[in-house]
């Protein structure tokens, strides 16, 4: 069992994946995601994965998939390394290295956000 993605039905193990897959997705392509998720979850950006997940989780739709890894949440499909070493290679655009300054921004957030909670 698992959860399909309310915007893209694309499957997910669990509701902590699909949380990370719509921040994720929203962060790094805007569009649709970040448009379901400003609706269904308009402080999403300030959610850790738990909250997000408990969130999320009522408006996704729990589905047998095929074959679903556990810690993936995707079918298995062969992928060529070399391939996406090269991929991944490239030097960052304009837009991409926008994209990760603001995940990095976040991330940062979120930790310190967590420290500030360890303290108190």
């Amino acid at each position: 069992m698992g959860y399909a993605c309310p915007v893209c039905e694309e499957p997910q193990a669990d509701a902590g994946h699909l949380a990370n897959h719509l921040a994720f997705t929203a962060i790094t392509s805007s569009g649709d995601h970040e448009e379901w998720l400003d609706e269904h979850a308009p402080e999403w950006g300030q959610l850790g994965e738990t909250e997000l997940a408990e969130n999320v989780a009522e408006y996704a739709e729990e589905t047998e998939f095929p074959q679903v890894f556990e810690e993936s949440g995707v079918e298995d499909h062969a992928v060529d390394t070399r391939q996406a070493r090269a991929r991944g290679s490239g030097e960052l655009d304009e837009e991409a290295a926008s994209i990760l300054a603001e995940a990095r921004e976040l991330t940062e957030q979120m930790e310190s956000s967590d420290d500030e909670d360890e303290t108190e």
